[in-house]
């Protein structure tokens, strides 16, 4: 989750996140090096004293600043489009978890399991735990076992809404009337949080979202608890 002065992006909880991470700073690196290039130039530009009178085209420099722009956007784009398209990719899920945005909660469905749902609603700061999270917290988390292929579908029932869990990568709009999916895999157990990421209305930054990651065994013991309660 975020912390107090953490200026970049989360640690990363999948592979997806990872690759995302690296592209940052893939992108970072190279408009960097852009900056610096073109700063210099201009500083040379205001400072120096250099005059050419005999200068009337330039088609060398002209055909240099025409190329050299488009291979580095193209360094850009093909690592760009790799990761869209990795996004997209529906890999065979282990399990399958439905979310339904509401003015101002989520709840769930499990798909693979018969009546296993729940609505899962931010705990106020008047009930919350000395350890608890403030805006964070919810009273029903969703659990999900790790190194697990995961398929999301995600919709809402009265306005846009949108799931994100940004150390996970995921974000995803929850459209009245229309199913999105996304498919992750968490590669390590943990908390995991996440908020409504569209204006939804007043309560908007009151319905988070946190995951549980545990091992397989446990989540088997958690599904036949829920599903026998």
């Amino acid at each position: 989750m975020a912390t107090w002065a953490n200026l970049g992006l989360q640690d990363s909880s999948s592979p997806l996140m990872e690759q995302l991470n690296f592209f940052h700073d893939h992108t970072l690196l190279i408009l960097t090096m852009i900056t610096i290039l073109v700063g210099y130039i201009m500083g040379m530009l205001m400072f120096n004293k250099f005059t050419n009178r005999f200068l009337l085209h330039g088609q060398t420099i002209e055909i240099i600043w025409t190329v050299l722009p488009a291979i580095i956007l193209m360094f850009i784009a093909f690592p760009s489009l790799r990761l869209l398209y990795l996004m997209d990719e529906i890999n065979t899920p282990s399990i399958t978890l439905k979310s339904i945005g509401h003015q101002w909660y989520w709840s769930y469905e499990y798909s693979d399991f018969l009546n296993l749902e729940f609505d899962s609603y931010m705990i106020p700061t008047n009930e919350l735990e000395t350890n608890g999270f403030r805006l964070l917290d919810v009273d029903n988390r969703v659990v999900l076992p790790m190194n697990n292929q995961v398929r999301i579908l995600v919709t809402a029932t009265d306005v846009l809404h949108s799931w994100t869990v940004p150390s996970l990568g995921v974000k995803v709009d929850a459209t009245p009337g229309r199913l999105n999916q996304i498919n992750f895999l968490i590669n390590r157990p943990g908390l995991f949080f996440g908020q409504c990421s569209e204006i939804c209305g007043a309560n908007h930054s009151f319905m988070p979202i946190v995951i549980e990651s545990i091992p397989m065994n446990f989540f088997i013991k958690w599904i036949t608890s829920m599903t026998n309660s």
